[in-house]
């Protein structure tokens, strides 16, 4: 991504105006701090989101489904001070001020914590970090400009803001199932494999020790498996990850059962068999602090890496 896009925010975020303009115009337009930069960006339309209306509860996301141009994009603002409240604020007085209505607007305990965070689209790391007992979720609609959706959260240093713009057409029925209507990494999977060779596959949930999947479908790899048949030469690895508990040995050899549970997957669900591969990496390659709870939480983890054609 280079320092000028095509893309400027007006407004309350419902309006997208073709223009040359600097990245930090943009984030000055959003009303993020002038520090803030766009870390990624993707688009599809048609495409349909399910926007979450409620908080998390009886094991279901209450959500509504929005058909249209979806467009997802994050922000990271370095060294942020202000919390995920904060950063999000400015954003949601400028929907309300041109007319959006709220429908949720809560924090990681009142949205639900872990079970919101993980039935909800959210961008992988690096270009979204979401802190499961420090972030600030909002959704909004109005009719005629479709539903915007803002995610707030704090790493150890950084402050990340996630927005997605959704459809003109919003359905007025609201719907609760107890899997997500998108699988929250589908849309953006093969964008950020793209983009940046890695993804992490965050549908892959392990607790401290598993390597077990549970037998449902996972979006991410279903759309890593549409993406290898259309690209026979393409190759990838998968690389699994542990927290630090446990010496590097014992983490090693569960990260690597890890990334063959992925594999497997790929083998007997889509009959991919030698485009993939299968590493473990242990603790050596963190992506949160091994100190934290959400930290360890998010080091349990497959990242798929895109090979060169042989």
């Amino acid at each position: 991504m280079t320092n000028t896009t095509l893309r400027r925010v007006e407004g309350a975020l419902g309006l997208l105006i073709l223009t040359l303009v600097p990245m930090m115009a943009i984030a000055q337009d959003l009303s993020l701090p002038t520090t803030a930069k766009r870390s990624f960006h993707t688009q599809q339309d048609p495409g349909a989101y399910a926007l979450p209306v409620a908080p998390y509860a009886d094991g279901a996301l209450p959500t509504t489904r929005v058909e249209g141009r979806i467009e997802v994009e994050s922000w990271r603002i370095p060294d942020a001070a202000e919390t995920p409240f904060q950063l999000v604020q400015p954003l949601r007085d400028a929907l309300t001020d041109a007319g959006f209505e709220l429908l949720l607007d809560c924090n990681a305990r009142t949205c639900g914590g872990f079970d919101f965070r993980f039935s909800t689209l959210v961008l992988p790391a690096p270009q979204m970090f979401v802190s499961l007992d420090n972030y600030h979720f909002i959704s909004a609609r109005k009719t005629g400009e479709g539903a915007v959706s803002l995610l707030a959260s704090k790493g150890p240093k950084d402050g990340y803001v996630q927005i997605i713009r959704a459809g003109q057409d919003l359905r007025s029925d609201v719907v609760a199932d107890a899997a997500p209507a998108l699988p929250p990494t589908a849309l953006n999977t093969v964008d950020a494999l793209k983009a940046q060779g890695h993804v992490v596959l965050e549908d892959l949930v392990f607790q401290s020790g598993s390597s077990e999947l549970d037998g449902e479908a996972i979006g991410s790899l279903d759309a890593l498996a549409s993406y290898l048949r259309a690209n026979p030469a393409d190759r990838l690895v998968f690389v699994g990850h542990t927290d630090a508990t446990g010496s590097l040995d014992a983490n090693r050899a569960v990260s690597l059962k890890r990334a063959q549970a992925a594999q497997r997957y790929m083998q007997e669900r889509h009959n991919i068999r030698d485009q993939i591969d299968a590493r473990g990496a242990g603790y050596l390659a963190p992506l949160a602090s091994n100190l934290t709870d959400d930290g360890r939480r998010a080091n349990r983890r497959v990242e798929a890496v895109l090979l060169p054609p042989q």
